[in-house]
């Protein structure tokens, strides 16, 4: 790369969507500058390479910004394909349960957990409901994608949907202790609360992972922001 930064990424902390990319990046082992965005006073250089949404993450590859984080994972997989692991698989069946997965990863499973956090009272007991109703769907459906041998998860094995995975559900010991419920139960969601744990233990996870306590106190800020929290 000679003196100039080939990669750049422009995030947040605390995003959900920006580690996604964090996690891409280290996995596969392209070195890349990291910029922390205050949201609050966005800079002149997020405004100009997002100016339709103006969020985090944003990729800046040569010069050239990419948008919206499961976009910039694909893109990551596309132009690095010799840098193991691939995100997803080659076999085009495959790839395509993969997106289906990551589509409900992303429209489902994150959301109920967006909600649980937004909400109090009925709302988020109805929230919780909702949440382990998708886990189960997911043990039932995804058996043969949840890893059944912890041993075997290792990072030079990650794909798309262990990001996923990462970074939805890997806050949820900071989520239960601000919340006060149960999220990842052994008993209920044995599979994915080993396959959770298991990758959260990765030394390379360890090393992008906020501390505990620097996510529980951002939880307990968005409460004080929501009027329904």
């Amino acid at each position: 790369m000679g003196d100039e930064v080939e990669v750049r990424v422009h995030g947040m902390w605390a995003s959900t969507y920006s580690k996604r990319v964090e996690l891409a990046l280290k996995i596969k082992g392209i070195p890349y500058e990291y910029v922390e965005e205050d949201l609050m006073n966005k800079s002149q250089a997020l405004l100009e390479y997002n100016p339709i949404h103006k969020k985090v993450p944003v990729l800046v590859h040569n010069g050239k910004p990419i948008v919206e984080s499961l976009v910039i994972l694909e893109y990551i997989d596309e132009v690095w394909p010799d840098h193991a692991p691939r995100l997803l698989p080659r076999d085009p069946v495959d790839r395509a349960r993969v997106r289906f997965w990551s589509g409900f990863l992303q429209n489902q499973l994150l959301e109920s957990v967006l909600k649980l956090v937004m909400s109090s009272g009925e709302e988020q007991e109805k929230a919780l409901d909702e949440l382990h109703e998708k886990m189960t769907i997911m043990e039932q459906e995804m058996g043969d994608i949840i890893p059944k041998d912890i041993s075997s998860i290792q990072s030079k094995s990650l794909g798309l949907l262990d990001i996923q995975v990462i970074c939805t559900l890997g806050a949820y010991k900071a989520h239960e202790q601000v919340l006060g419920v149960k999220i990842l139960d052994p008993h209920k969601h044995s599979l994915i609360y080993a396959w959770v744990n298991a990758m959260m233990d990765l030394p390379m996870i360890k090393e992008i992972t906020p501390p505990h306590d620097n996510v529980v106190n951002f939880i307990q800020m968005i409460f004080k922001i929501n009027p329904s929290a």
